[in-house]
């Protein structure tokens, strides 16, 4: 699957688990950031840096969507086996800040 295809069912399924991805600019922050899932003001959003590649705002989504319950949630295969593939702690570090 190409990887913007792959991003975008990643956040086709982020939003059906109620997770706002927003994509910022973290190098203004001035300090180290890194992407993650923040609860605002009771909504959960999952913030990236806008200036990772594909892949990495893929690994660095499908990790964080990997602890959430997505095992009733209809996806594509090949989403579900990316979600597992980037599940594991190392993988996880590579896609983030």
């Amino acid at each position: 699957m190409k990887p913007d295809v792959l991003y975008q069912k990643l956040k086709e399924l982020a939003d059906k688990l109620s997770i706002e991805v927003s994509e910022q600019n973290f190098r203004s922050t001035g300090g180290k950031a890194r992407s993650g899932l923040c609860k605002v003001r009771g909504r959960d959003i999952f913030f990236v840096d806008k200036h990772l590649t594909l892949k990495k705002k893929a690994q660095a989504l499908a990790s964080c969507l990997a602890d959430m319950p997505i095992e009733q949630v209809y996806m594509v295969p090949a989403v579900r086996e990316y979600i597992a593939a980037c599940s594991s702690p190392a993988q996880a570090d590579r896609g983030s800040g």
